[in-house]
C-alpha cells in the first residue's frame, strides 16, 4: 500500500518526468511550435478585441455591450470551429491551438467580464453588474450551442 509520502515522490504523469533531462528536451521540442502559434493567435485575437473596444467604448457605469458582444461572437465562432475540426476536417495539429486557444482565447475576454462586474458593483451599479453577469453567461452558452447545432445541421444537409 502506498502512503501519501510515497505518492508525493512519484511523478503525476510518468510520461512527463521532468527530472529526466531527455524528457525535458522531448517536451520542449514538441511544445515550442504550439506555444508559438498560441502566442501569435493570442496577439491577433487581443488586437481584434482591443479594436472593438476602441470602436465601441463603454462609459463608466454603463452596461458593457462591447464585451458582451465580443464574448458572444467568440463563443459562436468556437462552436462552429470545434464542429468543423472534430467532425468534418482533419486539421493540422497546430490549427486548434492557433485559432481556438490563441485567436479566440485572445479575442474573448472573460477576465474583462469579471472586472466589469466588479467595477459595476463597486461603483453602485449592482443591478447592472448582475444583469451583465447573467446576460453574458446566457448569451455565451446559447451562442456556442446554437452555432454548433446550426453547423451540424448545415453539414448534414450538404452531405445528403
Amino acid at each position: 500500500m502506498t502512503t501519501p509520502r510515497d505518492q508525493a515522490t512519484e511523478p503525476i504523469d510518468p510520461d512527463v518526468d521532468l527530472s529526466v533531462p531527455a524528457r525535458r528536451r522531448e517536451l520542449g521540442r514538441g511544445q515550442a511550435s504550439v506555444l508559438t502559434v498560441v502566442a501569435l493567435g493570442g496577439a491577433i485575437g487581443a488586437a481584434a478585441r482591443y479594436g472593438a473596444s476602441l470602436l465601441w467604448p463603454t462609459a463608466p457605469g454603463a452596461f458593457p455591450w462591447t464585451t458582451l458582444l465580443v464574448n458572444t461572437v467568440g463563443c459562436a465562432v468556437i462552436g462552429v470551429f470545434m464542429v468543423i475540426i472534430t467532425e468534418v476536417w482533419a486539421a493540422h495539429r497546430l490549427v486548434r491551438p492557433f485559432f481556438g486557444t490563441g485567436v479566440l482565447g485572445g479575442f474573448t475576454t472573460f477576465s474583462t467580464y469579471a472586472v466589469d462586474i466588479q467595477t459595476l458593483v463597486q461603483s453602485g451599479h449592482a443591478r447592472t453588474g448582475l444583469a451583465y453577469l447573467a446576460a453574458t453567461l446566457l448569451a455565451a452558452l446559447t451562442a456556442v450551442w446554437l452555432a454548433a447545432t446550426a453547423t451540424r445541421r448545415l453539414i448534414s444537409w450538404r452531405t445528403t
